[in-house]
């Protein structure tokens, strides 16, 4: 099978490499750039423990071809990592138990940052909406929606410096 070239900036890490034209994106984050923050769950782009932000936009990394990505910016949740929106969310989370096992939390994270950062409304209905592509076995979504909200709250509160 022929090869071919890429270029990816990961978590503002470039990363050159030759791969089979047919790499998964989920596959080269987790075998190239290591990060394993990206689980595959059912590897058809429905369950969102794959999502990243690919030139700063969500995207399912099990469906989305790594050669497709030549040249662009992915952030996993490891580069996420001091920033002041996604530690908000990783408090409130943890305070609102708003995960158990964890295998979603990293996308539910990424998720969750893309919607309060959009401005989004944060109501119950708007946030479990948000979530309908994000499945989770393990919460029933409850602390996740109070997580969400409560992140959404204190976030603006320090954007507005209360």
């Amino acid at each position: 099978m022929p090869m071919t070239p890429v270029t990816l900036n990961i978590n503002g890490r470039e990363i050159r490499a030759t791969i089979e034209p047919r790499t998964l994106l989920a596959d080269f984050l987790r075998e190239q750039a290591l990060a394993k923050s990206v689980h595959l769950g059912c590897e058809h782009g429905v369950c969102g423990a794959c999502t990243v932000l690919i030139d700063g936009q969500t995207a399912r990394s099990c469906i989305t071809l790594a050669v497709d990505c030549d040249g662009a910016e992915i952030r996993t949740l490891e580069g996420l990592e001091g920033d002041p929106l996604t530690e908000t969310l990783r408090e409130a989370f943890h305070t609102e138990h708003g995960l158990q096992c964890g295998y979603c939390t990293p996308g539910m994270l990424i998720t969750a940052r893309d919607h309060i950062e959009r401005g989004l409304p944060t109501t119950p209905s708007d946030v479990r909406q948000a979530f309908s592509a994000n499945i989770c076995r393990c919460t029933g979504y409850a602390g996740i929606v109070r997580a969400v909200i409560k992140a959404a709250h204190d976030h603006v509160g320090e954007r507005d410096g209360n």
